[in-house]
């Protein structure tokens, strides 16, 4: 017998601008009085909607239920880039290929699967053709710097076997209509998917499949007895066999993982949509996605009408929160950076203003590992993402339901191997040690 009691909720700052580009839609029940199912999940982002999708596919019979302590897409969902990334993407490591070859093509092959499985449900469900686009992303090199570390990843590409092209500075100038650019390197197995857009089709899809879903039903316990897990809510609680956490970093806040988890904050802001004027001064492409050649730097991303409007996305800004949350402080000071760096790239849109700024929790182990496994008899982890949510998400979802139904595969084999997240300094020397490095990181990329 076990209790874990919720040490905290989530708390955002900023709206999920990827949310708030969509239509309405009809809202969802949130959990009253008591109820039962066969599997909990708690969580109803990327890993708890794979996981509620898997365990479908497994026992189509399977009484599924999924809590969310926000709406859908207010949380995580709503407040990454969108890049459902193939190749190794570890933001802990000065550059992309630090993994060791054996690693990076396992993790490669695995990361495949989960967008596959993504794409498998856009069809299946039919969820809108904008909201995953297989169209790949660009490492952008902002200085002769960040060139040299595309160079080193295009070789590690090369002794993987892996698809790529190294783009100069007027192919760059052609794909964003931007001068900043001295080159690219371009990989093309990336998904770039509308965050929000593409889990609300994913979660309808489950709906119609029988997984009931709640929100603004936040667990605030969780417990064993004989007969399982009961959860309990605000307003209701939940009987259940066996329980996923899909909560990501709030794993912790259930007990678990304690001095052992990174909280980073990452801060976001889109565009007002582009009018026919701006469009034309920009050029370039309607849709594409950059990463910055050194993981500390700048993501940008332009959308179109397919994922909510002609826009820009801009993403930079990271500070370490042990207590999961932001301050309009931080997300203000952010967004100040965060324009200098747009007008710098896009100089012909100086007049165009930020529509949306947010905040988002990333969950890192100093060790990249993350926490796929059974923690209990019947109480199954899919957290710590280590700031890929869209596909770590979605895949330790699909491993945390095969644990739950006891099967056995590539997924599961690949995180059972994997070390405990390691640990951190003890606080305040975690907190201190964390934003020195993240601030010394980011001066280093500052072209990035």
């Amino acid at each position: 017998m076990s209790r874990h009691d919720a040490r905290r909720q989530p708390q955002f700052t900023g709206p999920a601008g990827w949310a708030d580009l969509l239509p309405a839609e009809a809202s969802r029940p949130v959990l009253e009085g008591q109820n039962g199912c066969d599997i909990a999940i708690i969580g109803a982002g990327y890993a708890g909607l794979s996981a509620a999708r898997k365990l479908k596919q497994i026992d189509p019979a399977l009484d599924v239920v999924v809590l969310d302590a926000a709406r859908l897409g207010e949380g995580g969902t709503g407040r990454n880039s969108g890049f459902m990334i193939d190749l190794p993407h570890e933001l802990t490591a000065s550059g992309y290929e630090g993994g060791g070859e054996t690693r990076d093509r396992q993790l490669t092959r695995l990361n495949r699967q989960a967008i596959d499985f993504a794409a498998q449900a856009v069809e299946e469900f039919a969820i809108p053709e904008g909201f995953f686009q297989r169209i790949g992303k660009v490492n952008g090199a902002g200085s002769d710097v960040g060139m040299a570390a595309n160079h080193a990843y295009a070789e590690h590409l090369r002794s993987l076997g892996e698809a790529f092209e190294l783009l100069d500075a007027r192919a760059m100038r052609e794909l964003t209509g931007s001068d900043y650019y001295h080159g690219g390197l371009h990989t093309p197995g990336t998904a770039l998917i509308q965050p929000a857009g593409y889990a609300r089709g994913l979660a309808k899809g489950l709906e119609r499949a029988g997984v009931r879903i709640f929100v603004r039903s936040g667990v605030t316990r969780i417990e064993s007895d004989a007969s399982g897990w009961r959860l309990a809510t605000g307003r209701g609680s939940l009987r259940a066999q066996r329980v996923i956490l899909a909560n990501n970093g709030h794993l912790e806040s259930f007990g678990f993982a304690r001095g052992r988890l990174m909280h980073i904050m990452l801060n976001a802001c889109m565009t007002a949509e582009l009018t026919a004027d701006q469009i034309r001064a920009l050029g370039g492409s309607e849709s594409w996605g950059i990463t910055p050649a050194d993981p500390m730097g700048t993501t940008v991303r332009r959308i179109g009408p397919g994922q909510g409007g002609n826009r820009i996305v801009i993403r930079q800004g990271s500070y370490y929160r042990p207590e999961m949350a932001t301050s309009e402080a931080d997300l203000a000071r952010a967004s100040r950076n965060m324009r200098e760096k747009f007008e710098a790239r896009f100089p012909m849109l100086k007049t165009v203003p930020f529509e949306y700024a947010w905040s988002g929790h990333l969950c890192l182990s100093r060790n990249a590992a993350s926490v796929m496994r059974e923690l209990e008899p019947g109480l199954f982890a899919a957290c710590v993402q280590n700031g890929l949510g869209t596909v770590r998400g979605t895949l330790s979802g699909i491993g945390a339901a095969e644990l739950a139904c006891g099967q056995q595969s590539e997924i599961t084999r690949y995180f059972a191997a994997e070390a405990e997240p390691a640990r951190l300094p003890p606080h305040p020397f975690d907190t201190i040690g964390a934003n020195a490095y993240l601030r010394l990181k980011e001066w280093q990329s500052r072209r990035e």
